[in-house]
């Protein structure tokens, strides 16, 4: 017997196919989500251009809610609260967590009788990723008998005690009061009532109350549009080892420890450096290359599309990507899927995308010894860049068998399934323990859209 696609309404406040971060995975997952169940999108306003420009129909695939009474002058104090553009993302989302309740108050009103009819047969807040965003739609899900699924979630990860300088240069003080979200109106419902909980970390697993994560499945929220990032013809590494850092130029992605760390590998011609993104950092960086005698060795690029990107990777050996507070890490498998070995911190989400066999983990510790070991891993790589061969070949296939857009579907599906009925036994793809890491490629995946170029909002 077939069993009929699922009637889904997916809640994505953000979705936008012209964005990056998580506008462009609230994107890329309805997309894929559209093709394995019937999807009606319910997303904001102001993404309702883009959509139509994407050849979506409004009214058939999506809904557009105009919450801007009360968002907007919430955007505007957060503007004003933050410290400056690109810094205080904190605050930020705490505002926009707060206009999420109108929001949904909107969508319940627009929505809440064909819900309650059993048109739908499950809800699915898809964004905000945000743990801190409560969702008091789940309740009225709950009451009208049907399924709510929340996430993938993401967030919460602490500032590590050695970089406190880099969170006030990031303006990030209200980091500190994060936990006072769980006071928040509709948050103990939200998880209460909602059916399945997606997890997209381990730092936003182990903030889970107990009660509730037997409810819980890990599935990361970033995937790879293979279309963008196909993976390309196979080469050999030589000298110069070619090293990229990806990502905005600001104080907690640590652009400035590449070029410490790699100086002396620059100035003997061993390692050519190729730096994209834009941001406050770069005339640091630009002095750093020439103190160092090294500007010969060093391009910054600026920022560049997503396509532009894919045809620079190809070129790239290798990714240092020494960032020490990343929730996701979607360039890191933007780099895998084009053959590009990782370099990361091990704290977050990029330490928990790669595997022994597709990067490197260096420990987080302060920053000189962060520098030390990302220049011997770098150093090492280059006296024996035949190493790199079989780890682009295992980050391919770990890409393209975990983490593309179609495969992260199938998993949400299955979880669709086992809300409605369809399945008994609760799905589980794995979630990377620490102790379980070393044998991750006998086992579920481990832990998307890019924030390599994001501008400053």
């Amino acid at each position: 017997m077939i069993r009929r696609r699922l009637r889904v309404l997916l809640l994505a406040e953000a979705c936008n196919p012209e964005w990056v971060s998580v506008p462009l995975v609230g994107w890329s997952c309805s997309r894929a989500l559209a093709r394995v169940a019937d999807t009606h999108l319910v997303t904001h306003i102001r993404n309702r251009p883009a959509l139509i420009e994407a050849g979506l129909l409004e009214g058939a695939d999506f809904t557009a809610i105009d919450s801007d009474r009360v968002a907007a002058p919430l955007h505007w104090l957060a503007s004003k609260l933050r410290g400056g553009a690109g810094r205080g993302w904190t605050t930020v989302t705490a505002f926009r967590s707060l206009a999420y309740y109108y929001f949904e108050r909107l969508v319940w009103k627009r929505f809440g009788s064909a819900i309650a009819q059993g048109r739908f047969d499950l809800v699915h807040r898809l964004t905000p990723l945000t743990p801190t965003a409560a969702s008091p739609i789940a309740k009225h899900c709950a009451r009208a008998g049907v399924p709510f699924v929340l996430g993938p979630l993401n967030g919460g990860l602490p500032w590590p005690g050695e970089f406190r300088e880099s969170r006030k240069r990031e303006g990030e003080w209200l980091s500190q009061f994060r936990g006072a979200h769980r006071w928040l109106p509709a948050y103990r419902s939200t998880r209460a009532n909602a059916r399945a909980i997606l997890v997209g970390s381990m730092a936003t697993w182990d903030q889970m109350p107990v009660v509730h994560r037997g409810k819980c499945i890990y599935v990361p929220e970033n995937g790879i549009d293979v279309d963008r990032f196909a993976p390309p013809a196979r080469r050999e590494s030589c000298r110069p080892l070619r090293v990229a850092f990806i990502g905005r130029l600001v104080d907690y992605k640590n652009p400035d420890l590449v070029i410490e760390a790699i100086a002396p590998l620059l100035r003997d011609g061993i390692v050519e450096l190729d730096v994209y993104g834009d941001g406050p950092l770069k005339e640091r960086l630009k002095q750093l290359s020439a103190e160092a005698g090294a500007q010969s060795g060093v391009r910054l690029h600026g920022c560049l599309t997503h396509q532009e990107l894919a045809h620079q990777l190809p070129q790239i050996d290798v990714l240092a990507f020494p960032s020490i507070r990343e929730f996701g890490g979607a360039v890191v498998l933007e780099a895998m899927a084009m053959g590009v070995v990782p370099i990361v911190v091990d704290y977050g989400g990029p330490a928990e995308l790669i595997s022994d066999a597709t990067g490197f983990r260096i420990p987080l510790t302060e920053r000189n010894m962060i520098v030390s070991n990302l220049r011997r891993v770098i150093a090492d790589i280059a006296s024996n860049p035949a190493m790199l061969t079989p780890m682009r070949e295992a980050g391919i296939e770990r890409v393209s068998r975990w983490f593309t857009w179609e495969a992260k579907a199938d998993q949400i599906l299955q979880v669709y399934e086992w809300v409605t009925g369809g399945l008994v036994t609760k799905p589980d793809f794995g979630r990377p323990f620490v102790e379980e890491r070393e044998s991750v490629e006998t086992s579920a995946p481990e832990r998307v859209v890019s924030t390599w170029c994001m501008k400053s909002a």
